[in-house]
């Protein structure tokens, strides 16, 4: 058994270790164990722990719940709730820890596990490892309590109101939603109840699709990841805006009136430039990642504020935002930080910034998202049985340096693995469709021969 955390918690099939109970139950019990140390004499461990729709949430919780237990801690359970807002609710409840059970983006078959500390913010590495260790050892069953310091587990019923609350106080309040057509794509996961509540209650006039989740259909052919059905929703219904969801909530991606998807990438140039004009934008500085279009580049550039690229992860993200004083980060997936209203990418919380922007700009979505020219980028997903270091395959690297010579400064190659997933990304800017699609698969097929 190798290293269990990536770069957002634990993944895998579910019922299939790592995602299997028995491991969910002894990171239960490390994580109360980590989260206890250097308390006050007397103080019980209290952990918030909620999930997304797909069926073996109901698994997974029981087994974090029978370990957090089984160590003295109590168990707030939150039911259903985007991986935001149990960000949320652990840091305002001043809980110890908060587990989110959701593989996010992923199908139903896969699932996951992310710990947030009591700060709202997710665990540091120290301590990632310091709970691995506990797993993969055999020291747990001698730090379990006795039978009468066993914890308890309740349900905290008003947790989506309490979430709700929250979202509705990061919109401005001299704005209205009235009048406002808004079409909401749930994606069938965890957004499905919390995101159209608060359109309703701020006054739009809300259709939503994928809002029936049945523990199978989580993502599948729709969410932020497959569009189509919110782009002919907004153009049946006349929408200004539609906004579709991952299967955990904290990504977004938007359609605009006229039926076209806008990027995450166009999201924060659409977001920044309405910060930086109201002299919100912290330090003038956006946070991407290196995956970003270069449009995004040159559109800092030609509206005058400073960015920087992190390393793909949403917690490169925010680290980089911390170290350098900035407020708002993100990723071309949809992935965006308010860091001045949450601590953790909230796709809710951005599509209430964009449709907010939208009215006190008057301008339509898709002339606010023609601030940033999109250059054609290609990005394809190789299937890979192993993940050696990219410069030391050296095929991959051959491929990689004649797609750079030919593109002679027009473009960029990106070749990174996923964090999540057995996938190797391939990422291809260049200045035509044509010929950006043409490298990146010529490059991808070096790299299913050599690791696939």
């Amino acid at each position: 058994m190798g290293k269990l955390f990536g770069t957002d918690g634990i993944r895998g099939q579910a019922n299939r270790y790592p995602m299997d109970a028995i491991t969910a139950y002894r990171l239960g019990q490390a994580v109360t164990h980590v989260v206890s140390r250097g308390k006050p004499a007397g103080h019980r461990v209290r952990i918030v722990i909620g999930k997304d729709t797909r069926i073996s949430g109901d698994m997974l919780e029981g087994a974090l719940e029978a370990g957090v237990t089984s160590m003295g801690g109590n168990v707030e359970l939150l039911g259903v709730l985007p991986t935001p807002g149990i960000a949320y609710i652990t840091e305002s409840m001043r809980a110890d820890a908060g587990f989110v059970v959701s593989a996010s983006h992923n199908p139903y078959q896969d699932n996951g596990i992310k710990v947030f500390a009591g700060t709202g913010y997710k665990l540091s590495d120290e301590d990632e490892h310091e709970i691995e260790d506990l797993i993969l050892g055999d020291g747990l069953d001698a730090l379990a309590a006795a039978p009468h310091d066993l914890g308890r587990a309740h349900r905290l019923e008003d947790a989506a109101g309490r979430y709700t609350v929250f979202l509705k106080n990061t919109f401005p309040r001299e704005l209205s939603m009235e009048g406002v057509k808004v079409v909401l794509d749930t994606g069938n996961g965890a957004t499905f109840q919390v995101a159209p509540a608060i359109f309703r209650e701020l006054g739009a006039d809300v259709t939503v699709i994928h809002d029936e989740p049945d523990g199978y259909n989580i993502n599948e052919n729709c969410g932020s990841q497959h569009t189509e059905d919110l782009r002919a929703a907004v153009l049946a219904r006349g929408a200004q805006v539609g906004l579709a969801f991952d299967g955990d909530g904290d990504r977004l991606i938007a359609v605009d009136e006229r039926g076209q998807e806008i990027t995450g990438d166009q999201i924060l140039v659409v977001c920044a430039n309405q910060l930086h004009d109201e002299g919100r934008l912290a330090n003038d500085l956006l946070v991407s990642t290196v995956m970003s279009n270069l449009g995004l580049t040159l559109a800092c550039e030609k509206y005058g504020y400073k960015h920087h690229a992190a390393k793909v992860g949403d917690r490169y993200v925010l680290e980089d935002m911390r170290r350098l004083g900035a407020n708002l980060g993100g990723e071309d997936s949809g992935h965006v930080i308010f860091l001045d209203h949450h601590t953790t990418g909230d796709g809710e919380l951005t599509a209430l910034q964009v449709v907010a922007t939208m009215l006190k700009t008057g301008r339509t979505l898709s002339d606010l998202a023609a601030a940033m020219d999109v250059f054609p980028q290609v990005l394809v997903n190789v299937e890979v049985n192993r993940k050696p270091v990219i410069d030391t395959v050296p095929e991959i690297v051959a491929a990689i340096g004649r797609a750079e010579t030919e593109l002679a400064g027009k473009g960029r190659v990106l070749v990174r693995y996923s964090g999540t997933q057995n996938l190797c990304r391939v990422m291809v800017e260049g200045p035509t469709q044509e010929l950006t699609g043409h490298y990146a698969e010529a490059i991808a097929e070096v790299v299913r021969c050599a690791l696939g």
